[in-house]
């Protein structure tokens, strides 16, 4: 049967292929250290789980409006002026399940055939292929390794083409935990500004710097850029909601409105019973993101330093999020596990039937050179798999 020609421009998510590997082992009995999926092992703050219970028992099953229930949105825009200085008024808040629907519906709603959409590499592994899926083409912009995973104002500035239409900037990132500071995104917002581009701010994970950094919206540095701004969030990652599928997005009404266009003829709005627990996690959950946040940040610095430990391998250490993505290049021409390898796919093969520890190649994000290790496990698993990857690398 023929499928529609789109379709034969997009990958299956690299991520969730390696955690499928990864399943099939473990229900074969192999123990595998899954260090691919993005996912808090934290459970979701007891509020906010009362909240979902309290929300079936009331009935609170139906559907709501295809935005998001109003009190929720509210909930949304309070937390925006108060932690991020942004005044967004419920009309310009669309809730979504999850926020890569949020994301799709934003590439949708801006983005079209002719159009060029810059996406700062190593990138997130949907971005290109939601680009795609929209008609319009992806331009990756190097975020050199040795400017910490980040873009430019200069690089930004020379890579806006005759078709450039729009920046996706991601920060804290995935997969480099890259974090730009207040400096740094002024001088970004001057060329997204100053060339007329649209700019979708990806801030999943705000809630998780490291160092007692300071995070700032983009969005929140004036009233040019905010109008030019659409900012996406969620509750999956900070709140270790992943699986109540809960995003939004906020920025001007009129792409707003447009962005709700597509989400009514697709996903609709978030489940009704999610959109109850958002609602108190945003209220009340405060303590429990912090605590996490803390052991995120214990995680990271166990982890890097192991790293540092394994001959031939370098590793910028993340400003936020939870992964590293460390290089592995200097493993290039080794053999692990009796597998000569010489990119990130080839690492992370031999580590997983190796080492039995499962890693994302960092060919797809856009490198070559690189592997992605999320630390958003406990930290004996941190532990046990770093031994397993040093024994099956070290040099013989």
């Amino acid at each position: 049967m023929r499928l529609a020609e789109r379709i034969e421009h997009v990958e299956l998510s690299p991520t969730f292929r390696i955690n499928a590997m990864a399943r099939r082992m473990k229900a074969q009995g192999i123990d595998v250290l899954d260090f691919s999926v993005g996912e808090p092992d934290f459970d979701t703050p007891t509020a906010a789980k009362e909240a979902g219970k309290s929300a079936i028992d009331r009935n609170l099953t139906r559907y709501t409006a295809n935005e998001g229930t109003l009190e929720l949105r509210q909930a949304i825009a309070a937390k925006l002026k108060q932690d991020n200085g942004l005044s967004y008024g419920t009309d310009q808040i669309l809730v979504s399940p999850g926020a890569k629907a949020s994301l799709y519906c934003a590439v949708m709603a801006l983005f079209g055939p002719g159009d060029d959409v810059l996406v700062p590499q190593p990138h997130w592994v949907s971005y290109p292929e939601q680009i795609r899926l929209a008609g319009a083409a992806p331009k990756p912009l190097v975020a050199a390794e040795a400017n910490g995973f980040k873009i430019t104002a200069p690089e930004l500035d020379a890579a806006v083409g005759p078709r450039t239409r729009g920046l996706i900037l991601n920060y804290p990132s995935n997969p480099t935990g890259a974090c730009y500071d207040r400096d740094e995104l002024a001088a970004l917002s001057e060329v997204v500004i100053r060339r007329n581009l649209v700019l979708i701010a990806d801030e999943i994970y705000e809630k998780l710097v490291y160092d007692r950094r300071a995070f700032t919206s983009i969005a929140a540095l004036d009233p040019e850029i905010a109008a030019r701004t659409v900012v996406v969030n969620g509750m999956s990652k900070a709140f270790a909601m992943t699986g109540w599928r809960l995003g939004y997005a906020a920025g001007p009404k009129d792409i707003v409105d447009a962005m709700g266009k597509v989400q009514s003829h697709t996903t609709s709005h978030p489940a009704s019973i999610s959109q109850v627990a958002g609602e108190t996690a945003l209220r009340e959950a405060g303590a429990d993101v912090r605590r996490m946040a803390a052991e995120f940040e214990r995680r990271r610095d166990a982890i890097v330093a192991r790293l540092a430990e394994l001959p031939g391998l370098t590793c910028v250490s993340p400003a936020g999020a939870f992964y590293v993505f460390p290089n592995v290049s200097g493993w290039f021409g080794r053999s692990i596990g009796g597998r000569t390898v010489s990119c990130g796919q080839d690492v992370a093969e031999a580590l997983l039937e190796t080492a039995r520890v499962a890693v994302v190649p960092g060919e797809a994000f856009g490198s070559r050179d690189h592997i992605r290790i999320s630390f958003s496990c406990s930290m004996e698993r941190i532990e046990e798999g770093l031994r397993r990857i040093g024994a099956a690398t070290r040099p013989a």
